[in-house]
C-alpha cells in the first residue's frame, strides 16, 4: 500500500463573481489557478517534513484532471456590497518531525487582517494544546503568539485570506482560500521535469 504523506503544500486563493452560485466558485478555482484538479477536501494537519513551497513550483507536481488533497476555506454571498472573507491558517512545529495544523475561518464582515489573524490563531491554539503549551485562554491573540513561539515548540505562523464585496449588482460572490498538499514520488504519477 502506498503512503499518502505529501510532502510539499502551498497555499493560494481566489475570488469569483456570477449569477449562478456554482459558477462564481468555478470562477474563483480559476483565479486560484486550482480549477483543473478533482480536489478532495480533508482535515487539518499539515503533515511532518512537509515543506511550503509556492503556488508556481505545487503546480509542477500536479497533472489536470489528477486527484488532489486540500484543506478549503469558502464563503459566498448574492447580497450587494457584503464583505466575505476566507481564510486558511498555518501553524508549524520547531521539530519537523512533529505534525503541525491547518485551520480553515469562513467568515462575512471581516476584513482580510481580523480574518486571516482569526484563522491564524485556531491553528495555532490547536497545535499549542497538542504539544502541551500552556496558556491562557481568554488572552488577546497577540499575548498567546508570543507565549506559544517563547516556547521554543512552535516555530512558524501564517495565513492566506481572500476578502471581498458582495457585487453591486447581486451577482453570486465567493471567495476560497486553500492549502493543497503535493504528494511527490510514489504518491503521484508524474514529476516535474
Amino acid at each position: 500500500m502506498q503512503n499518502f504523506v505529501p510532502q510539499k503544500m502551498f497555499f493560494t486563493k481566489g475570488v469569483g463573481r456570477h449569477k449562478e452560485y456554482l459558477q462564481s466558485f468555478e470562477l474563483a478555482l480559476r483565479d486560484a489557478g486550482i480549477q483543473e484538479y478533482n480536489l478532495v477536501h480533508v482535515s487539518s494537519i499539515f503533515p511532518p517534513n512537509c515543506k511550503k513551497i509556492s503556488r508556481e513550483d505545487g503546480k509542477k507536481y500536479l497533472s489536470p484532471g489528477q486527484v488532489v488533497f486540500c484543506v478549503m476555506a469558502r464563503t459566498a454571498t448574492s447580497e450587494p456590497n457584503r464583505l466575505v472573507a476566507a481564510s486558511i491558517g498555518l501553524a508549524q512545529p520547531a521539530d519537523p518531525q512533529n505534525y503541525g495544523y491547518l485551520s480553515e475561518h469562513h467568515a462575512f464582515g471581516e476584513t482580510d487582517d481580523k480574518c486571516g489573524e482569526y484563522a491564524e490563531d485556531l491553528a495555532a491554539t490547536m497545535l499549542a494544546t497538542t504539544l502541551g503549551i500552556e496558556f491562557d485562554s481568554q488572552a488577546a491573540w497577540d499575548e498567546r503568539e508570543q507565549v506559544y513561539k517563547s516556547s521554543g515548540k512552535i516555530i512558524r505562523t501564517t495565513n492566506i485570506t481572500q476578502s471581498a464585496e458582495g457585487d453591486k449588482n447581486g451577482l453570486w460572490t465567493t471567495v476560497i482560500a486553500s492549502a493543497v498538499l503535493v504528494l511527490d514520488g510514489n504518491g503521484t504519477a508524474n514529476n516535474p521535469a
